[in-house]
């Protein structure tokens, strides 16, 4: 484990600061891409139903076949937006453990008597 710093620790905070305000942007983003491809499968596969011939079965399986693309790239931006989510979990834990640690050199500073003078 480094030794951290007063300067240290509020510049690991300031860091995580921008790459959670980066995060929110991506997650938007990611969430708006799931939407409109959702938009974009649902629509394929329904026009493809009734485009299809045959049983019901036939027409379910020609509708997956036709948009079986369209459904992959809805899977990835899921993937996509799942990811970001847990990058943003991730950033707030190691800004909850940096603060943590933060109160640790508060607490040695004021016990060492630096913080007295």
């Amino acid at each position: 484990m480094d030794f951290q710093t007063p300067d240290s620790i509020i510049r690991d905070l300031v860091n995580l600061r921008h790459e959670a305000a980066k995060g929110v942007d991506a997650l938007f983003a990611a969430e708006e891409k799931v939407a409109r491809l959702r938009i974009e499968y649902d629509t394929a596969r329904s026009k493809a139903l009734l485009d299809a011939k045959g049983t019901v079965v036939d027409r379910e399986a020609l509708a997956c076949l036709a948009t079986e693309s369209i459904k992959l790239s809805l899977d990835i931006a899921v993937a996509e937006l799942s990811r970001v989510k847990t990058k943003l979990r991730i950033l707030q834990d190691a800004q909850t453990s940096i603060q943590t640690q933060a109160r640790m050199v508060e607490l040695t500073y004021k016990t060492s008597g630096i913080g007295e003078r």
